[in-house]
C-alpha cells in the first residue's frame, strides 16, 4: 500500500465524516426549529380553569401583534396592572388572540379587539372575569386597557387608545396594563368604517352575534375588518429596568 494512497483514503474518510457531521447538524437545527415553531396548545382555550392560565407573568414582557395592516409591539409591566398583565400574557401564550378581529374602531379615538373567532372558545371566556387593578398609567395615546361594564368585570376584550383619552377614561377607571412602543401608525390604519355596527362595546349589549357566530359572521357581514393574525410573547424580563 502506498503512502499516497493511504493519505488519499484518509482524507476521503475525513471529508465523509465532516459531511455527515454537517448533515446531522443541519438536521438537528431543523428539528430544533420545528420544535420552536410549534404553536401553543390551543385546545386549552376550551378549559379556562386550567392551571396554565394562572401562570404569573414576568415583571416585564413585550407582545408582538402581527396584523393585516402590519406589526404592533406592546410593552407590559406587572407593576402597572398585575391581574390584567397576567390575564393577557396567558391568553397570548395560548393563542387566544390569533385570528382575532379588530371589530370596534372609532378612528382617532380607540380600537377594540379580544373576542375569539371560534364561538366555542369565545363563549367559555365571556364571563371569566379578573379582579380590578388600581390604575397606575394614564389612558394616553398608545395605552392598552381592558374594556369592562361592571366592577371586577374584565375578561378578554382590550382596546388601544388612538388619542389621549385620559380626561374621560382615567376616572372610570380604565386601567392600562400595556403601552404600544412601536406600530401606532398600524393601529391608526385599522379599518374603522363600521363604527359600532360590527359588535359595539360590552355596555351596548349587542355582541351576541360575535360570541355565537365568530369570525364566520364577521367575515360575511363586515369583510373589511382588520385582524390580528398572531399575537406572541416576544421578550420577557425579570425587572422594570430591562
Amino acid at each position: 500500500m502506498s503512502v499516497a494512497g493511504s493519505g488519499t483514503r484518509s482524507r476521503g474518510r475525513l471529508t465523509n465524516m465532516r459531511s455527515m457531521s454537517t448533515r446531522l447538524g443541519l438536521l438537528a437545527l431543523a428539528m430544533g426549529s420545528a420544535v420552536a415553531a410549534q404553536p401553543a396548545d390551543r385546545s386549552l382555550l376550551l378549559h379556562p380553569d386550567h392551571p396554565a392560565f394562572a401562570r404569573r407573568a414576568p415583571d416585564q414582557s413585550f407582545v408582538r401583534l402581527d396584523t393585516t395592516r402590519g406589526v404592533v409591539r406592546m410593552e407590559m409591566r406587572r407593576a402597572w396592572a398585575p391581574h390584567g398583565v397576567d390575564r393577557f400574557y396567558n391568553l397570548v401564550r395560548h393563542g387566544y388572540y390569533d385570528d382575532s378581529a379588530v371589530f370596534r374602531v372609532r378612528p382617532g379615538t380607540w380600537a377594540q379587539f379580544g373576542i375569539n373567532g371560534d364561538p366555542a372558545v369565545a363563549q367559555r371566556w365571556r364571563d371569566r372575569t379578573i379582579p380590578d387593578d388600581p390604575r397606575v398609567l394614564s389612558n394616553v395615546r398608545g395605552a392598552v386597557a381592558f374594556a369592562f361594564k361592571d366592577p371586577n368585570g374584565r375578561t378578554t376584550q382590550v382596546f388601544v387608545s388612538l388619542r389621549d383619552n385620559s380626561a374621560g377614561h382615567d376616572a372610570e377607571p380604565f386601567v392600562p396594563f400595556a403601552r404600544v412602543v412601536d406600530g401606532m401608525d398600524v393601529a391608526d390604519a385599522w379599518h374603522g368604517g363600521y363604527g359600532e355596527a360590527a359588535g359595539g362595546g360590552i355596555r351596548a349589549g349587542k355582541q351576541a352575534p360575535l360570541f355565537f357566530g365568530g369570525n364566520g359572521y364577521l367575515r360575511r357581514n363586515f369583510p373589511r375588518l382588520d385582524y390580528i393574525r398572531t399575537a406572541t410573547i416576544e421578550e420577557e424580563g425579570s425587572g422594570p429596568d430591562r
